[in-house]
């Protein structure tokens, strides 16, 4: 063969860069490099942001915690619940809060059985995130109930009346669904941070550090062995959290399926609010991540672009899915012809105390995500940030919509009334975000937010055949004191 038969010519050339697939770290980073980077962040004398930053959210949370104080000591009437708005910004919230935890569990699980690799750099923060919104959301089933020191009445035990708990409540199937999506998602969690935690021990340069972290890394040296029980435990692991993120959401939606209050009643809830829960997961990890890729630049050789593009795709295709819901559940309310029904949607739409919620839904969780149809939107760090606040607000939108809407107008007329929060309710819900940053901002200073050796396994040199048939090309090397380093 000729040389001019066996050369390429440009467009060729091009076409097939287009196809090649972009590395997921980029400039070239070393497996030491990787190593060094992410355990300095943990390693690192605390920045004065972190003080500032725990200087907000703790006197949020003490703020919760002092409003749950008082509505143990004083009773749920502190809250602005009515006849016939029984459930109101307690199961609101709880709704919300378990919606952000979904996608935690479906980057850590799903994407893993799926062979995404995309999802080594982001998976250990929003694993960490679905524990923290789990925890916010715990607070509200356990207080709604009334009596607190009553809640272990929800467990399958008999109780000094030797009554068990009412299998056919939609209520006990949360306790079962919600605790055994929090277990697995620890167990998740934990699992995949021991190597890490090992890599910090090691490099520790303080007994009393070496020691926190070795008992955490639970004996880990990497040996063949250890390494082939944790794939395996890994594998099973997400084997179990795959169905939990389908079914945790579908069984809190049975909340509400399962009666017969117009608006509840539909067999589109299931898939509708599993959509919605990652819909909203996803843009509490970009609003969380991309922050953290500011503070630390190098970290976006690790979250780069193609990672938000990924993510912001994923949030365009589950926001359709909700618009699209929204639009079935008008549909068969009008095709039904159930007047009931239909007056249950048109009075979400048009209705006073209803259409301020609505419309704000339709915008922030429909219109606003079909911007991600753009490859600059998606590309523009500044502008997906912004965004995603949209779908974050509207999620909540969305939940009030379905459960404080519904109740205010129910089948009698003469019980209809509005439904005003009261300063414990919004003291205690902004007092949940305070929690779930300040856990958040422990995790990240104590613990590393990034996956490290999953990182290392998606580098080209990770491949056992790198560099065959020809000489590895030497890496530039970074100086130490460099701001890229």
């Amino acid at each position: 063969m000729s040389d001019t038969t066996a050369t390429l010519d440009p467009a060729t050339i091009r076409a097939n860069e287009e196809v090649t697939r972009k590395p997921l770290v980029l400039n070239q980073r070393t497996m030491g490099w990787i190593s060094n980077y992410v355990s300095s962040i943990v390693e690192a004398k605390t920045p004065l942001w972190w003080y500032i930053a725990m200087g907000v959210t703790v006197p949020m949370m003490l703020m919760c915690f002092g409003c749950l104080a008082y509505l143990i000591s004083t009773g749920v009437g502190v809250w602005g619940n009515n006849h016939p708005v029984a459930w109101a910004w307690d199961i609101t919230n709880f709704v919300f809060w378990i919606g952000i935890g979904h996608a935690g569990t479906l980057i850590s699980a799903i994407l893993f059985l799926t062979r995404q690799k995309w999802r080594t750099s982001i998976n250990r923060a929003a694993e960490a995130m679905t524990l923290f919104a789990v925890v916010c959301a715990g607070i509200y089933p356990a207080l709604h109930v009334g009596r607190v020191w009553m809640a272990w009445f929800l467990a399958p035990v008999p109780n000094n009346m030797a009554i068990w708990p009412n299998f056919r409540s939609p209520l006990l199937w949360d306790v079962f669904a919600v605790s055994t999506y929090f277990t697995v998602s620890v167990l998740f969690w934990y699992t995949g941070l021991i190597p890490d935690l090992a890599t910090l021990r090691d490099r520790c340069t303080t007994k009393l550090k070496k020691f926190f972290y070795g008992i955490a890394a639970l004996g880990w040296r990497g040996g063949n062995r250890q390494w082939r029980h944790y794939e395996m435990a890994y594998l099973v692991l997400a084997g179990l959290s795959t169905p939990l993120v389908l079914s945790v959401h579908s069984v809190v939606s049975f909340d509400f399926a399962t009666s017969v209050v117009p608006g509840w009643h539909t067999t589109i809830f299931p898939p509708y609010f599993v959509a919605g829960a990652i819909f909203g997961g996803f843009a509490m990890v970009l609003t969380l991540m991309i922050p953290a890729a500011w503070i630390w630049p190098a970290l976006k050789d690790l979250i780069t672009p193609g990672h938000v593009d990924k993510m912001c795709k994923i949030i365009l295709l589950t926001g359709s899915i909700v618009g699209y819901a929204y639009l079935m559940e008008l549909f068969i309310a009008w095709y039904g012809a159930n007047p009931y029904e239909r007056a249950a949607f048109w009075y979400r739409a048009t209705g006073v105390g209803a259409r301020e919620f609505y419309w704000p839904m339709m915008f922030c969780n429909v219109i606003v995500p079909q911007l991600f149809w753009f490859r600059w939107c998606r590309y523009n760090w500044i502008a997906v940030w912004i965004l995603v606040q949209f779908p974050n607000a509207g999620m909540w939108y969305e939940r009030f919509v379905i459960i404080g809407t519904t109740l205010q107008h129910d089948f009698l007329p003469s019980a209809w009334q509005l439904f005003h929060p009261t300063w414990v309710d919004i003291c205690t819900f902004i007092g949940t975000f305070g929690l779930f940053m300040t856990l958040f901002l422990l995790f990240i200073r104590f613990l590393p937010m990034i996956c490290m050796f999953e990182v290392k396994a998606v580098l080209p040199e990770a491949d056992p055949h790198y560099g065959e048939g020809g000489d590895r090309e030497a890496l530039p090397e970074l100086p130490s004191g460099s701001e890229e380093y």
